[in-house]
């Protein structure tokens, strides 16, 4: 056989080779079957493929018909491919809808309401209750001069809590402030006696285990009039204690201590539901020489300062036994606290 007659026979196949695939891609039962069809007929060596290769024996001047007839063969094939294809999609989608049916009837599940932070829980009943108690709230930098985060509230040179251990320092000698207690000397700048003052905010200290955190939250408060005393620290502080832990008849009780910006110091501490004395905050009478600081004559003014840990409280007032839970975001943890006061 000569090729002119190769290709010529070849060409006469053409019809029953569409008939053929057309058939099989009719019952094809998946888009994996229709894909081995598709590499069957019209792959790189699928049998339109092959047939389209016999052009190159073919006279040139019937290289225009040969190559039409193979080309509409592979598009009539490619057309009966695609409409299968969509067929098959259909159904698979039929399918898988008819699966996940959904009841319209149910009840949706609606968005989940959102809470506060124990920490903001508690700032926010702390606020209310000094405000209750006519102190206004004051603020200022987290980063803090020598000054005002230590010489200004009495701080000796060598004092321990001044070392590189305990304290973040910047660059220039700046200071992360180690507590609250600079907002009370910025304040007395701007204001006159008498002060009445609380000042909250995040502090920053070296430190962190399962009661300590590198920063963490304060409030410290000062009241600065004439012939403030003792008998009014403790006044203020056993009516916040007992308001912010829902306790009428809260024990407390104040403990002899030491701090450079006040004289005398104690310790406050709370009696707990299993009996036993909790230390919860510090405080005492302003220091004369902080009062001068603040350019505030201590022979006509006296005060009393305090410092609360925001953290502790919250620990305290929600029965949380470590600190760290409440800075690591984990939702199972702050969901327990939705709708809490």
């Amino acid at each position: 056989m000569s090729e002119t007659q190769s290709y010529t026979v070849v060409l006469e196949q053409l019809p029953l080779i569409l008939v053929k695939s057309v058939q099989e891609v009719s019952v094809a039962a998946s888009l994996h079957e229709l894909e081995q069809l598709k590499a069957k007929y019209i792959g790189k060596s699928g049998e339109i493929s092959l047939i389209m290769q016999q052009l190159r024996i073919v006279p040139v001047d019937q290289k225009k018909e040969f190559g039409a007839a193979v080309n509409k063969t592979k598009a009539q094939f490619e057309e009966a491919w695609i409409d299968k294809k969509d067929q098959l999609l259909e159904q698979e989608l039929s399918v898988k809808l008819a699966a996940e049916n959904i009841d319209v009837t149910l009840a949706g599940r609606g968005n989940p309401s959102g809470s506060l932070h124990p920490i903001s829980l508690s700032l926010q009943r702390m606020l209310n209750i000094f405000k209750q108690l006519g102190f206004d709230v004051a603020d200022g930098p987290e980063i803090e001069t020598d000054y005002y985060n230590f010489l200004a509230l009495n701080f000796p040179h060598n004092h321990p809590s001044r070392a590189m251990q305990d304290t973040f320092y910047t660059q220039n000698r700046n200071i992360l402030r180690t507590h609250t207690s600079p907002l009370q000397i910025r304040f007395a700048e701007t204001n006159q006696p008498p002060l009445k003052v609380i000042a909250p905010g995040r502090v920053y200290r070296i430190d962190m285990d399962a009661t300590h955190s590198p920063m963490f939250h304060q409030l410290e408060g000062l009241w600065v009039d004439k012939n403030i005393s003792l008998a009014n620290l403790k006044g203020v502080l056993i009516e916040f204690l007992r308001r912010f832990f829902d306790n009428s008849s809260l024990q407390v009780r104040f403990r002899a201590s030491f701090f450079p910006f006040t004289e005398p110091s104690a310790e406050i501490d709370i009696m707990s539901e299993e009996g036993k004395w909790l230390e919860v905050a510090g405080c005492g009478m302003v220091h004369p020489n902080v009062l001068s600081n603040m350019k505030i004559n201590p022979e006509i003014y006296s005060g009393f300062a305090f410092g609360l840990g925001i953290d502790r409280f919250t620990m305290l007032r929600y029965g949380i036994n470590d600190l760290r839970l409440m800075f690591e975001n984990d939702m199972d943890f702050l969901t327990q606290f939705t709708g809490v006061k």
